[in-house]
């Protein structure tokens, strides 16, 4: 017996809409960093429109990222985004050591540009600050931001990160000083 065709071929846009109704969304999984991450988070960072937009020197090797990695402790929480065994995201949750300040946090994170507003961000964020308040007990988890990263900043405000004062001349960035804005959400 003869195979129906599955498209209507006089349709003009059949294809295009049967090839996207069907597409499988991709399984994002969270992981902490391990050395198999490494190549992929350090690719991540050396992406200018990620690096443009976090604090880290462009060009790192990937040496720089396993120091970093044997670093960590309880403390330093380091996660990834894979799509796969691709890192599309990192991002990491540091508890201050300081006695006075360990109900404090930092964090950093980046996401591929390709992932962009895609809920990448969203994923790694929800898992650092469930970590953050069920884990390390954190009251106050704190960052920086681009003053025009907006999309990052609404990010964070989607997670009840207030906006508490504006860093002039914060870092240097294309040859400029730019200002960041410092948030934090307490609990």
């Amino acid at each position: 017996m003869p195979q129906e065709c599955p498209f209507n071929l006089n349709a003009k846009t059949q294809f295009k809409e049967r090839i996207n109704v069907h597409a499988p969304a991709p399984q994002i999984l969270i992981q902490r960093m391990a050395e198999i991450h490494l190549e992929g988070v350090t690719a991540l960072y050396n992406e200018p429109a990620v690096c443009r937009q976090v604090l880290q020197m462009p060009y790192q090797s990937i040496e720089v990222w396993r120091k970093r990695l044997a670093a960590s402790t309880e403390r330093h929480v380091k996660l990834v985004a894979l799509n796969g065994n691709e890192v599309i995201g990192s991002i990491g949750l540091e508890q201050y050591s300081r006695s006075r300040q360990s109900h404090v946090g930092a964090i950093g994170m980046g996401v591929a540009s390709a992932w962009q507003s895609k809920g990448i961000g969203s994923k790694l964020l929800a898992t650092a600050l469930d970590i953050a308040d069920n884990w390390m007990n954190l009251r106050r988890v704190e960052l920086t931001v681009y003053v025009d990263n907006e999309a990052a900043q609404g990010l964070y405000r989607k997670f009840g990160f207030e906006t508490e004062g504006r860093l002039r001349n914060y870092a240097v960035r294309d040859g400029l000083f730019v200002d960041a804005l410092s948030m934090a959400r307490l609990r």
